[in-house]
């Protein structure tokens, strides 16, 4: 057989490698994908970490700064109802017992008056925790008590110990004691628990709750306990004893505040409070007796803030004679109102005619 005659030959092919096949527009190869989920997966955890933190930490500071102020709240309550405990209640009950004359404690009570006036505005001005609130108001009412019961006991005194109609007026004192009373009251009952009730629902502990005692024994609440320790007697009032024949009595002339002579029936009378005047009370022995401890009484009310009552004794008058007493105010009026002045000279024992003894105007004060 010849070459020629061999059977066909395969034709030769060459080998190529394998071609990969491009990947799919937009996807990226598997392991890519991995990674960046992983990465994404730490990323979250990450952040969720950082705002757990976060809001720990600020809710950390959060209840920091509550129990803080809870516990500034109730520092600030202790330091007043102390101030008020040393700084009024003792000197009170030391001035009603005093042996000064009545209108020498009348003016001590009065400044004591202004002192627990101060307290509870001082009070009114503490930063307090929304959950103090219902302490905050009964510690305000406590004190308003106070000042009141303060400033109702100065009025009364000066009648209790020798002044006209002495049994009603330590009858009055005694009264105001049952407010004073209240104040203790109010604040044991109401302030503390409060107090107590905001700290335990933050679980703070080792808070010491402030105490208070303004009355220091209940025998106050006796009229004739009251009279007794005010040295005006079991039936208030100092001794009178009978009147002298004849007639008895004064009446009220004239009432000026510097150089203005005031003039009743609804006239409003214009005083400037630049020279801080004081009130002259003129009146005249009316009777056929000289009198002593003749009491003046005097009490300017409206506008705003509580009346100024205020009283001062004319040791002697002579039977037909004029006499005269300054009265100077203990704060400032209020400026810019009408306001009522109501002047009295108080009866004297035998005085049968009373009705010239007093007499109200409206002033007006300006700066």
């Amino acid at each position: 057989m010849s070459f020629f005659d061999e059977g066909p030959r395969e034709p030769r092919t060459a080998k190529r490698p394998p071609q990969q096949r491009p990947a799919a527009a937009g996807r990226a190869p598997a392991t890519d994908q991995q990674t960046l989920m992983v990465r994404r997966g730490v990323a979250f955890a990450g952040g969720a970490l950082v705002l757990i933190l976060l809001i720990l930490g600020v809710n950390g500071c959060l209840q920091s700064r509550q129990e803080a102020a809870l516990r500034d709240y109730n520092q600030d309550v202790a330091t007043i109802v102390r101030a008020s405990d040393e700084q009024v209640a003792a000197p009170f009950f030391e001035t009603l017992q005093g042996q000064t004359s009545p209108l020498e404690r009348q003016s001590a009570l009065n400044q004591l008056r202004v002192q627990a006036e101060e307290h509870v505005d001082r009070a009114r001005a503490f930063d307090v925790p929304d959950d103090m609130v219902p302490a905050q108001q009964s510690l305000i009412e406590a004190l308003a008590l106070r000042a009141g019961g303060v400033g109702k006991v100065a009025e009364l005194l000066p009648a209790a110990v020798s002044g006209q109609g002495g049994e009603e007026a330590v009858t009055g004192i005694a009264g105001q004691m049952q407010a004073l009373l209240a104040s203790d009251v109010l604040f044991d009952v109401r302030t503390r628990p409060f107090i107590a009730e905001a700290l335990d629902e933050e679980e703070l502990t080792g808070v010491t709750i402030p105490d208070s005692s303004f009355m220091p024994d209940l025998a106050w609440l006796d009229p004739p306990t009251v009279g007794e320790r005010l040295g005006a007697g079991p039936g208030g009032g100092a001794p009178q004893g009978e009147p002298e024949p004849g007639t008895h009595g004064h009446g009220l002339t004239s009432v000026s505040i510097g150089d203005t002579t005031l003039q009743p029936g609804g006239t409003v009378n214009r005083v400037s409070l630049a020279d801080n005047p004081a009130f002259t009370i003129a009146l005249q022995n009316q009777g056929e007796n000289d009198e002593q401890d003749v009491m003046v009484n005097l009490r300017v009310s409206g506008g705003a803030g509580q009346p100024l009552t205020l009283q001062r004794r004319v040791d002697m008058t002579t039977a037909g004679q004029a006499a005269e007493v300054s009265i100077p105010l203990d704060r400032p009026p209020p400026v810019g109102e009408p306001l009522t002045v109501e002047v009295q000279v108080a009866p004297v024992p035998g005085e049968e005619m009373d009705d010239n003894n007093a007499q109200e105007y409206t002033v007006l004060f300006t700066e």
